[in-house]
Parts: C-alpha cells; sequence; structure tokens
C-alpha cells in the first residue's frame, strides 16, 4: 500500500571509597539467559549501596506486587524480629551493606505465583543517616519459594532501583505500594513488568545493560547511569534536608506531593518523564559515580528499548496478544513478526510466512489468541495462529475486500476491515467461513470515501475514518447498516487516519493534516471543540498516523514528522513536552499499549520496533477482548 502521507514533509562494582569516587567506566554488560535450575527454599544474598558507598543499617523488605488491587505491596517477610508501624518485617544490613533473608524467613507463590522486588530504605553511608535512601531490585517470578535465575548475591544500587521503577510503573503507587487487579490478565501483565526490569540492569553486578539478554535489544545505558546518578545525589548526602535531596523531591512530586525517599522519586520520574528534565539533569555531575552518564539533558527521561529481528520489516501495524507479546505486519516484505513482551524475536529471521500475506497492512488479535492481517496487495486477509501457523490458505477472498487496510474484531469474533480500494467496509465470520458484507461490494453508504482506520466499540458499532480531503468519520451498526447520522463532519477533522474507542464510548480520531484529535461521544457528537484537542502540534502532535488509549482514558499517538509519541489525557491536555517523546524513532506509524503499560511503536524506516517502558497505565490486550468484555480502554 502506497504511503501517499508519508512525504507530509563484568566489571564489578567498588563497595569501599569515599562518596565522591568514581566507579570505573565499566565495558557494555549484558545478563546471562535465567538458569533453568530454580533455587527451591534457598536464602536470599544481597548488599545495598549507594553509588559505591556500603549502607549499613538499612531496613531491607522482600515485597510481592499484590493481587486486588491493593494498594500496598504484599510483604512476604516473617520472623526477622524486626516489624515497622505498619507491622510489616524486614531485615537489617550490616556494616559491608550485606543482607541475608534465610529460607525460613520468607514464603511467595503459594498457590500462585508472585513477582517479587526487594526494597531497601534509610541506614548510614559516608554522610550518616539517610532516612532518604530508597532502593530497590526486581527478583522477578516466584513460585512454592522457588525462584529462577538469581545470583549468589544480589548488588542492590541506584542502577537496579531505575530498572524497577520504570518496569514496574504501570502497577506502582510509591516504592512500598505496588498492587493489581485479581485477574489473569493482570497476573501476566504483573509478570512481563517484572521481566522487563531485567533488560535494563544485570542483578548480579549493579549495572546497567547495554544489550538485552535476548541480544535483539538496544538499552540506553548512558541514560539509566545519569537517571541512577540523579538518586546518588541524594543517597550520598547528609540526608533529607540536603540539596540532593531537596532538589530530588521538589522535582520528582506525584501531582503535588513530594516523595520521601529516592525509590519512590524513581518512580515519580516514570511516571511523569517529561517534567523538570534540566533540573534532574543538574543533579548529575561528571564525577557521579554511575557511568558512561549523558553529556547533556535529554529531550525526556523515558526509558526505551529498540529492538531488531523477528523479520521485522517497515512496518504498518502492530498488535498485543494475551500473553503480552507484539505482532507486526511487515508491508515490504509480505511477513508479520511476533517479539515476545521482553522483546525477544519468536518470528525467526524470515518472519512467518505463507497464509496468502501480499503487503500486509493492518493487524489484529481475536479473543482466542488468532491473528488477522489484511494483505493491501492481495485483496485478502490472512489468519494464523498463536504459534504463527497460516490457517488461510492462500488468503481469505471475497466480501468486497478491495486493498484492505486497517483491521479490528468485533464481541462476537467477526472480523472488519477497512477497504480503501473500493470506498467499503468488509465482515467476516471465522465461525462459518463466510463474509457477511455483499461479495463485490463490500458495506457501502455512511459516506464511507478511502476509509482507512477502522475501531469497535462495546456496542458492536463499527468506526471509520474517511482519509484523504473528505474529512469525515463514518458509522455503522454490527449489520453493517450505516447509521442515518453518518457521515460525521468538523470538530478540526483533517485527513483522519488512525481511530479509537475510550472506556466512556467516546471516538477518538487522529489528524494527520491537522496535527489534532477529534473526538465524538458514542451519539456521533463532537466533544472536542472546533479545532479537536492539540492542534497546533501540542504535545508533540506533529502529522499522528495512529491512536492508542491506555488504562487510564490517556491517549497516545505516534507522530510521523516529528518522529515521537504524544500523550494527552482523556480531557485533550498534553502531558508530553512540545517534542513530545523521542527515542530515534523514524516514522513512526503506529502505536499500541500492552498489559504491562508499556507502549510500543514501530519505525518504518529504521525497521525497529521500541518500547518505552512504563510509560503507560497497563491496558486490557488484545483490544478484541476489551470489546467482548466491555473493558476497552481499562486496566486488566
Amino acid at each position: 500500500m502506497p504511503h501517499a502521507w508519508k512525504l507530509l514533509a563484568s566489571s564489578a562494582i567498588l563497595l569501599t571509597g569515599c562518596s565522591v569516587a568514581r566507579i570505573a567506566t565499566h565495558e557494555p554488560v549484558s545478563n546471562p539467559a535465567p538458569s533453568p535450575t530454580a533455587l527451591k527454599s534457598a536464602p536470599i544474598r544481597g548488599k545495598v549501596h549507594g553509588g559505591q558507598q556500603p549502607i549499613q543499617g538499612a531496613s531491607v523488605y522482600l515485597f510481592a506486587l499484590a493481587a486486588g488491587n491493593g494498594p500496598q505491596s504484599a510483604s512476604l517477610l516473617t520472623g526477622t524480629g524486626n516489624t515497622d508501624g505498619s507491622n510489616r518485617s524486614f531485615v537489617t544490613t550490616n556494616s559491608t551493606g550485606g543482607f541475608t533473608i534465610t529460607s525460613d524467613e520468607y514464603s511467595c507463590g503459594s498457590p500462585t505465583a508472585q513477582q517479587v522486588y526487594l526494597y531497601s530504605v534509610g541506614g548510614t553511608a559516608g554522610f550518616g543517616p539517610n532516612s532518604a535512601a530508597g532502593l530497590m531490585a526486581v527478583l522477578g517470578q516466584c513460585s512454592g519459594n522457588a525462584f529462577t535465575g538469581l545470583p549468589s548475591s544480589i548488588q542492590m544500587n541506584e542502577v537496579t532501583t531505575v530498572a524497577a521503577a520504570y518496569a514496574l510503573a504501570g502497577f506502582a503507587t510509591d516504592a512500598a505500594d505496588m498492587a493489581g487487579s485479581n485477574t489473569a490478565l493482570a497476573a501476566t501483565g504483573m509478570a512481563n513488568a517484572a521481566l522487563s526490569a531485567f533488560n535494563l540492569a544485570n542483578l548480579g553486578t549493579g549495572l546497567a545493560l547495554t544489550t538485552t539478554p535476548a541480544g535483539n535489544g538496544t538499552v540506553p545505558q548512558s541514560e539509566i547511569d545519569t537517571l541512577a546518578d540523579i538518586l546518588a545525589a541524594c543517597i550520598n548526602s547528609s540526608g533529607p534536608g540536603s540539596s540532593g535531596c531537596t532538589t530530588l523531591f521538589s522535582n520528582a512530586k506525584n501531582g503535588a506531593t513530594a516523595p520521601t525517599d529516592t525509590a519512590t522519586a524513581a518512580i515519580n520520574i516514570a511516571h511523569n518523564p517529561g517534567a523538570n528534565v534540566g533540573s534532574l539533569f543538574g543533579l548529575s555531575t561528571s564525577t557521579a559515580p554511575f557511568q558512561p552518564s549523558l553529556s547533556g539533558a535529554p529531550n525526556d527521561w523515558t526509558i526505551a528499548v529498540t529492538y531488531t529481528g523477528g523479520g521485522l520489516g517497515q512496518s504498518d501495524g502492530i498488535a498485543i496478544d494475551d500473553s503480552g507479546n507484539v505482532w507486526a505486519a511487515n508491508e515490504n516484505d509480505s511477513t508479520i513478526s511476533e517479539f515476545s513482551s521482553s522483546g525477544a524475536a519468536l518470528s525467526g529471521s524470515g518472519g512467518y510466512t505463507g497464509g496468502g500475506l501480499s503487503s500486509p497492512y493492518g493487524i489484529a488479535i481475536d479473543a482466542t489468541g488468532n491473528v488477522w492481517v489484511t494483505n493491501a496487495g492481495g485483496n485478502s486477509i490472512s489468519e494464523f495462529d498463536s504459534s504463527g501457523n497460516p490457517l488461510s490458505g492462500s488468503g481469505i477472498t471475497g466480501g468486497g475486500l478491495s486493498s484492505p487496510v486497517h483491521i479490528a474484531i468485533d464481541a462476537s469474533g467477526n472480523v472488519w476491515t477497512a477497504d480503501s480500494g473500493n470506498a467499503s467496509i468488509a465482515e467476516y465470520d471465522p465461525s462459518t467461513s463466510t463474509f457477511l458484507s455483499p461479495d463485490g461490494t463490500g458495506d457501502t453508504g455512511g459516506g464511507l470515501s478511502n476509509p482507512y482506520g477502522i475501531a469497535v466499540d462495546v456496542s458492536g458499532n463499527v468506526w471509520v475514518a474517511n482519509s484523504g480531503k473528505v474529512n469525515s468519520v463514518s458509522e455503522f451498526n454490527s449489520a453493517g447498516t450505516a447509521s442515518g447520522s453518518s457521515p460525521y463532519t468538523g470538530g478540526g477533522l483533517a485527513d483522519p487516519l488512525g481511530v479509537a474507542v475510550d472506556h466512556s464510548g467516546n471516538v477518538w480520531v487522529v489528524n494527520i493534516e491537522g496535527n489534532s484529535f477529534t473526538v465524538f461521544n458514542s451519539s456521533g457528537t463532537i466533544i472536542s471543540g472546533a479545532n479537536g484537542y492539540g492542534a497546533y502540534q501540542v504535545g508533540g502532535l506533529w502529522a499522528p498516523d495512529s491512536v492508542a488509549i491506555d488504562g487510564s482514558g490517556n491517549v497516545w499517538a505516534a507522530n510521523q514528522n516529528s518522529n515521537c509519541i504524544s500523550e494527552l489525557s482523556s480531557s485533550g491536555n498534553a502531558i508530553t513536552p512540545s517534542t513530545g517523546y523521542e527515542a530515534g524513532l523514524e516514522d513512526p506509524t503506529t502505536i499500541v499499549i500492552d498489559g504491562s503499560g508499556n507502549v510500543w511503536t514501530t519505525s518504518f524506516n529504521n525497521q525497529t520496533l521500541t518500547e518505552f517502558v512504563g510509560a503507560a497505565t497497563p491496558v486490557v490486550t488484545p483490544l478484541a477482548v476489551g470489546v467482548a468484555n466491555s473493558e476497552l480502554g481499562t486496566r486488566p
């Protein structure tokens, strides 16, 4: 399908020495693959340090992300002889910062697996007691008191804290309050979030990674080191009243509430990566303990990992399945790619082929896990199972399919496509292997003209953006009959492309020429004003192509011309800075959010996949499950 609109324009950490000494610049490191042997009921040992300073007398908690929306994390320690005001047990670090949690002092993962992390607070480093020193490290999944792949000694420092804060941000209120709902989808999201931490830092060394354990992801090591140095400015200080702490806490708030320890400050930065960037960067100096660090303030503090492989090509559509795996349709290669929730390529160097793939464009996952793809070059759709095996022979044709672009799935499992070649939409029923739309013409009317984006609401209505100069949106009911009020115009519509529906049933449409969103309520009434939300490139909006909605109702867009992503609140206020969030993107064309709160986008020109770790609120995936369960735009 032509893209006419694209022409818009292992070193060890030193644990001794004074606080101003530097750790030697470390060589690129990577995490070893997890050991297949679980450490059943084994002691958990480690050291807590700020920079290279051991922290003595720190209180170390063993927490799990709680099921049931918390708010408190689940405390797993008992019988340590130490409890806090909330009756949560902890162990204390010795003069070298070391600690041991014996096998009879904790219990986890019974009857269900839990996602576990360490949280250390307080203690004494080089400048005396510091109640603001908060550190974290993700241990990952515990099942029946068994962890897999833990190092013999865990190095917990500012780097592991940054990794934990970003990976778990979607479920975190503060360092001691992390939880998700008591559902299978939430459990999957929490498990995948914990795995993300191992893409960022090595628990055995306490160093930031350069490459993900799977070998195909590039990690922003210098940025992670810089964030760690920012935390170290408070930890390696005289305490909460020091300039390092007061500057950090005043610039890393949760709304109007300042954090009281560095671990919570890291979580707040992950939640608000565009806020106070320069002021926070000023806490990092050339003598800071973690190197290499950034030489200048970044555009924002998002941590973005970029992946290659898996047959990834010039991708137009991506989708998330119920396991958190990421699927991409590669237009120019006539393949589809699959990546794990941690970015490991699952589809081989050539991607998945067959099934009639021909210039695949849009992609969607149904409630059973099957993958559906439109073939803009083959006037067909293809179906694959969850393992990437083709189920559709040489492709499924009929029903008026003509240069189909984007695709959506309704609550009955029917597959809907926007057919740009003949101004129609098509509906296919997999249960009977038949098209419900007229053969040769498809469903027409409703003002359809060069239809592009398509989405289904929880009532079964189908919404279509008519791209080009038509500047309208069409609505059809579940039988394929156009609404009597369709097409809808106005509200700043200007070459509308992507469409998404939020939890309230409002329909969000991105305007590639208007650099804006137009929003309709479920009755087709414009609620975003005469010019839409975000006009004039607010929040980095510049030639937005696609839209996604997270579990807080915030709205995300991929911007082709500004090579960034944008986030707006549900009321249309920009959350991202004027430059959006950047990560070396090149022509990002599509954007999705997973059940852990990670934001994924493709770079069409770079042929890469980028993950903004923990940048959003987790959302129910795949979208078809959200539609079927009336959970669009909600947390899992």
